[in-house]
């Protein structure tokens, strides 16, 4: 009996040592984590400063390309009260979405766009950009609010916006909510909507490393965020982060415009190519790229220009079959 009482007394001084020893190894995990997190931020600080210095602010104004556009190409014609269109156009969103970075109008995406819904439905459509340079996901809604006050809703938009709601940032989370909340007063007033989700960092080597690193796993999470609100919206999500990463990756001396950040004309095209057709779908009809080519600024279009470019990864992303540039 003695012995046997004696065994819970031996255990239990046992354990008293372990638990000590456990807490003041957590103890030790936080204090060296803390340590970690004060010398991981000021790194990410200082290269974020680093990056700010070596992306240059936007400061050009992207080239002015509203207006309506017939099928079978020819000059845009600008649009005023009395010209007749039948699909109305809107491009909301960042400086993407403007086309910060391209020299002629038929290079911004939205004309690429434009032009390609018009020769796939034989129709005229009038675009018009409400798109910002410098806009986060806050500013979807005064742009969605300078829509309504300049006139009657679009018959389709198209959104692009995600990379300065991660160079600012802004939380996942909210800056989705508020992508959901565009989507969901432009399908209520009764236009189609695809949006362009935000692009991948990891291809923007003009950020130094950690950084681009952390960089480009919010601007991942994000995009899977952004998906999620889209489709709950009742809008389609076009995952620019599997869709255009691949080639931006392989040709970026093509893909990029100077300041190693925006896209040049050409990367902007690629980007059209994978809206183009979600477009077509959601406003009822696609019929491969034929629309595409023909919506291009002419013969040697920038898209040709793409032949060197590898084909796009296939991805399962429940979007549309991306619109594949044929290689040579």
């Amino acid at each position: 009996m003695g012995s046997s009482s004696d065994a819970p007394r031996v255990r239990s001084r046992s354990r008293t040592p372990r638990r000590a020893t456990v807490a003041l190894a957590a103890a030790a995990t936080l204090a060296s984590t803390g340590t970690a997190y004060i010398g991981a931020r000021n790194l990410l600080s200082g290269q974020a400063d680093q990056a700010r210095r070596v992306i240059p602010k936007s400061w050009d104004i992207p080239p002015r390309a509203d207006g309506v556009y017939a099928p079978g190409g020819g000059p845009v014609q600008r649009w005023e009260r009395g010209v007749p269109f039948d699909i109305h156009l809107m491009v909301f969103g960042d400086s993407t979405a403007t086309g910060y970075g391209c020299h002629e109008a038929d290079e911004v995406p939205g004309v690429v766009i434009a032009r390609g819904v018009a020769e796939q439905f034989g129709k005229r459509i009038r675009l018009s950009t409400k798109a910002i340079v410098g806009a986060t996901s806050k500013g979807l809604s005064g742009q969605i609010d300078a829509m309504f006050v300049a006139g009657p809703p679009p018959d389709a938009a198209v959104i692009m916006i995600g990379a300065n709601d991660i160079t600012k940032p802004n939380g996942i989370g909210p800056s989705a909510r508020r992508l959901g909340a565009a989507v969901r007063r432009l399908r209520s007033a009764g236009a189609v909507v695809v949006v362009g989700t935000c692009p991948d960092f990891g291809v923007i080597t003009a950020i130094p490393q950690p950084l681009r690193m952390v960089a480009r796993s919010r601007g991942l999470r994000l995009a899977r965020a952004q998906a999620g609100a889209v489709r709950a919206a009742g809008g389609v999500p076009v995952p620019f982060s599997d869709l255009l990463a691949p080639d931006f990756y392989k040709a970026p001396e093509l893909l990029f415009s100077q300041d190693m950040f925006h896209p040049s004309a050409a990367g902007y095209a690629l980007a059209a190519s994978q809206l183009l057709p979600a477009l077509c779908n959601a406003l009822g009809d696609w019929d491969g790229a034929e629309a595409l080519e023909t919506g291009s600024a002419d013969d040697t279009s920038l898209l040709s220009r793409l032949g060197s470019v590898s084909r796009l990864w296939r991805r399962p992303t429940g979007v549309p079959a991306p619109i594949v540039v044929p290689a040579g």
